[in-house]
């Protein structure tokens, strides 16, 4: 009875409910918000600083680069449980983690991944592979 009073009320309608009074809603899909890959740039410079990695990893839109210089210097330990950590959380994500050089390191959720291959291109002068940081 308060149903059909509130319905009435609503849509000016009260009696039986029909296919059209019905709106299917897709939980999934946020309001109005948009979702784009984000590439963010991490300095580890404590162990704790793994959370905040952790967490945009969580959140599936963001690739992360990290740099470990900082903490390799600290604390080589640190660094490896740091990394440990990140490594778990990407697996669990089927996401894709890779070291890059000696100080960088890139995790990326599951809609990414890094190759591991780096591609060699043949110049006049010299073999440089594109990881070259002569730019």
């Amino acid at each position: 009875m308060v149903f059909d009073k509130l319905r009435k009320s609503l849509t000016g309608k009260s009696e039986g409910a029909s296919a059209e009074d019905y709106l299917e809603i897709d939980l999934n899909q946020a309001k109005g918000e948009e979702h784009k890959v984000m590439i963010k740039l991490f300095v580890l410079k404590h162990y704790e600083d793994v959370n905040k990695i952790l967490e945009s990893l969580r959140q599936g839109y963001t690739i992360a680069i990290i740099e470990t210089k900082i903490l390799r210097q600290k604390d080589p330990i640190e660094l490896k449980r740091a990394i440990s950590k990140i490594k778990k959380t990407t697996d669990a994500l089927d996401g894709s983690i890779v070291g890059f050089r000696e100080n960088i390191i890139i995790a990326t959720p599951s809609f990414a991944r890094v190759d591991r291959e780096p591609e060699l291109v043949m110049d006049d002068k010299k073999p440089a592979n594109r990881f070259d940081d002569s730019y």
